[in-house]
C-alpha cells in the first residue's frame, strides 16, 4: 500500500511540474507583438500585489489599535512592510525596464 501511495505522489508531482512548465501561450508571439509586454505585465502584477499588501497592512494596523502589545501582529506588520518594500522595488525596476525597452524599440522602428 505504501508503494502505491508513493507512486501516486510521484505521478502527481510530475503532473504538476509538467503543467507549471507548459506555457499557456506562445511566448515568442507574445514578445514579437510588443517586446515590452513582459515588463508591462510584471509592472501590472506588482501594482496589483501592492494594493493587496496595503489592504493587509491596514487590517493589521486596525488590529494593533485594539491589541498594541501583540508580538504576532508586530511580526506580521514587519513582514508586510518588507513585502511592500520589495514590491515597490519591483515596480521601480519594471518601470525602468519599460522605459529602456520603449527607447530601444521605438528608436529601432524609426
Amino acid at each position: 500500500m505504501f508503494s502505491i501511495e508513493k507512486t501516486n505522489q510521484k505521478l502527481l508531482s510530475s503532473f504538476i511540474l509538467s503543467k507549471l512548465a507548459t506555457p499557456k501561450y506562445n511566448f515568442k508571439l507574445f514578445i514579437m507583438k510588443d517586446p515590452c509586454n513582459l515588463f508591462k505585465s510584471q509592472y501590472k502584477k506588482a501594482k496589483e500585489t501592492l494594493v493587496i499588501l496595503e489592504e493587509q497592512k491596514a487590517e493589521i494596523n486596525l488590529k494593533l489599535e485594539s491589541n498594541a502589545s501583540s508580538a504576532t501582529l508586530h511580526k506580521e506588520l514587519r513582514n508586510i512592510n518588507m513585502d511592500i518594500r520589495i514590491t515597490l522595488n519591483e515596480i521601480e525596476h519594471a518601470e525602468s525596464c519599460i522605459q529602456e525597452c520603449e527607447l530601444k524599440y521605438n528608436s529601432s522602428l524609426s
